[in-house]
């Protein structure tokens, strides 16, 4: 019986030691296994930023886009719904440029065959001041007898390369009013070409805000990592724990 008694003792502490052994083996591969897997997170981790860096927008190249052509910045952004809106502005903007430019075209080739045939003008060789000068005085007698009176000699055209007459001072109006349409649609022109700029500006500053928030909508894809770790207290039970980590 006593013999008995002692088998049993001693298969009940093989058992006891095996347990041990097993759940301490258990519990080795289980914290080896969650180290893996947290350095398999910080790899992943890594190829995800790098991923994201490789991803994100330029600013310099959004610049570039929308003072080449205004809205391609926001496009290049991702973000053309706002962009639309200075590719629109610059039709519109060239469109009334080369309107403008047309009709002060038109009038410059109005006045000048209103100065050959009612003035006696011959266009060749004259220059823009003369043409400015002819609407002024009545005629070339006139005009260099006022140069003559101002001791302006050197201001006086000659009589026969610059001859003009007009028969009336409303012809000479009529004249008058003609040139000044059309140098008043040049001059307003560069109101024009200013607004073009502008328009640029405007949609550079408006296309790097747009791709400083794409880049932070892809940052926000590593704002929070989970990590495993295991605590083996001899005087508590094996415990797991989740550890949360943000990133902004």
């Amino acid at each position: 019986m006593k013999i008995s008694q002692f088998a049993i003792l001693i298969i009940l502490f093989n058992a006891f030691a095996f347990s041990q052994s097993v759940e301490k083996g258990s519990v080795l591969k289980l914290e080896n296994d969650f180290k893996n897997s947290v350095l398999l997170s910080e790899f992943s981790r890594d190829q995800h930023i790098q991923l994201i860096n490789h991803n994100k927008k330029n600013p310099a190249l959004a610049i570039l886009y929308s003072l080449l052509l205004p809205g391609m910045g926001e496009l290049y952004a991702e973000s053309y719904s706002t962009g639309k809106y200075f590719t629109i502005a610059e039709g519109v903007l060239w469109g009334v440029y080369i309107g403008m430019n047309t009709y002060g075209e038109w009038q410059k080739d109005r006045y000048k065959s209103y100065a050959s045939s009612r003035g006696g003008v011959n266009l060749n060789g004259k220059d823009e001041d003369y043409f400015a000068v002819i609407g002024e005085y009545i005629s070339i007698d006139e005009y260099n007898d006022t140069k003559a009176l101002e001791r302006e000699f050197d201001a006086m055209y000659d009589s026969e390369k610059y001859f003009w007459k007009w028969q009336s001072n409303e012809e000479r109006k009529s004249y008058r009013s003609m040139w000044v349409s059309s140098e008043q649609t040049f001059n307003d022109m560069r109101f024009v070409v200013g607004a073009l700029i502008l328009n640029r500006i405007a949609s550079a500053i408006n296309a790097v805000r747009l791709v400083s928030a794409y880049n932070n909508k892809l940052e926000d894809d590593l704002s929070w990592n989970v990590y495993f770790s295991l605590s083996n207290n001899q005087n508590l039970p094996t415990s797991m724990n989740v550890n949360f980590r943000t990133a902004f």
